[in-house]
């Protein structure tokens, strides 16, 4: 019988149920177990899919749980849990691509993963082309015979653009790549990109996944040979792996994915609809709004449209955010995202482009984001309270 998304945050993963166990699991915590010379091997390189745990850095039982929750959630064979969100993605581009790789990379994505891709990839060998994916057939001209991966964001952090996972999946296996996305802000209630054709899905567990703010975490889900890959050549070697606790945390998040991602998403509309009408506001972007451009894709593609919206002001937004830092206060003026708190932080177009963006069309950027972008991370406070605040913030 098929087990809703609403069930799965509770019970995926869970096995035999057996009387007298605890309906909560604690976190085991211990880094290392019981084991005996025939059952593991001391090398990582030895590690078998039916390896009894041996060492955290390998493999825990609370990590596995959360590990097969989320692959449930995705519809993946297989996930694998890392440190960060970062961490996960570098992972990826680790286990994937070696030097004369050449990875294809949607120009506006995490700040952490375009200053990677920018800094780190090429000491490395790996040639990187960064294009707007919001347009599928710049994926397609970007497309060399030695790409082997192409890894997206949708909705892209912080501006809200969406890429056509299922266009862009028959792109790159068309060229022989394969495709990851980065589907953190989506989540899994929002979208399932390997069911729309991707190879990979990541996500940054610290944002809405855990949703409260309190641990750090990633992963990867995707086909169980290539994470049992990862998990032997990437994550034991590189040592990026989950906390069990921060996992316990995770867990307990999970269990109110659905029901936070509707409120999310109800505030993040009333709070969007309410910036459209404001006299100081020049642009929201969020979308599940109308003026959207690409509004169409948003309805086909996701079922929600999340929390997280951004607008930008008509003028001076450097004074306007060191206005609203000062005035807010049911907002936080904080970085980050997905919490059940709202949040507020500005970032300034010009300091992300010198920083962390290679842009393919830097005047389509300053288009949507103007002087800088307020990124709103609307949380499942009463949305009138928000508004509130907001507008005697504004004044």
């Amino acid at each position: 019988m098929p087990i809703n998304l609403e069930t799965l945050v509770l019970h995926g993963g869970d096995g035999t149920r057996v009387i007298g166990e605890p309906l909560a699991p604690a976190p085991v915590l211990s880094t290392t177990y019981f084991t005996h010379p025939d059952a593991v091997g001391f090398s990582a390189s030895d590690l078998t899919d039916d390896a009894p745990h041996f060492y955290t850095r390998w493999s825990n039982p609370t990590l596995e749980l959360l590990e097969k929750r989320l692959a449930l959630l995705e519809g993946g064979e297989a996930a694998l849990s890392f440190a960060s969100g970062m961490a996960a993605i570098t992972g990826l581009f680790a286990g994937r691509l070696k030097s004369g790789d050449h990875l294809v990379l949607s120009d506006v994505c995490y700040a952490g993963v375009a200053e990677y891709a920018r800094q780190a990839l090429p000491r490395q060998g790996v040639e990187v082309s960064f294009v707007d994916s919001s347009d599928p057939q710049n994926v397609a001209a970007a497309m060399r015979p030695n790409t082997r991966l192409v890894h997206i964001e949708t909705p892209a952090n912080p501006i809200l653009k969406l890429t056509d996972i299922a266009a862009v999946a028959a792109i790159a296996h068309a060229g022989g790549a394969e495709l990851s996305v980065d589907s953190t802000i989506a989540t899994p209630v929002g979208t399932n990109p390997i069911a729309l054709g991707a190879d990979y899905v990541c996500h940054a567990l610290t944002k809405y996944i855990c949703g409260h703010g309190d641990a750090l975490g990633g992963a990867v889900i995707g086909r169980a040979d290539r994470l049992a890959e990862l998990r032997r050549d990437v994550l034991i070697h590189h040592g990026a792996a989950l906390s069990p606790f921060s996992a316990y945390l995770i867990l307990r998040g999970i269990e109110t994915l659905p029901l936070r991602m509707e409120k999310h998403q109800a505030n993040a509309r009333a709070v969007g609809e309410w910036l459209e009408g404001h006299p100081k506001v020049r642009r929201v972007l969020w979308p599940g709004l109308a003026s959207h451009e690409q509004a169409e894709l948003a309805r086909r593609q996701m079922r929600n449209f999340s929390g997280l919206l951004s607008f930008s002001v008509k003028s001076d937004s450097a004074g306007m955010a060191r206005q609203l830092a000062e005035r807010l206060k049911t907002v936080s003026y904080a970085v980050s995202l997905g919490k059940t708190k709202s949040l507020c932080f500005y970032i300034g177009t010009d300091d992300i482009l010198r920083s962390s963006f290679a842009l393919a069309d830097e005047r389509a950027y300053r288009d949507r984001a103007g002087e800088g972008v307020f990124r709103v991370s609307v949380g499942i406070e009463d949305a009138g309270d928000i508004i509130a605040d907001f507008e005697q913030a504004l004044r």
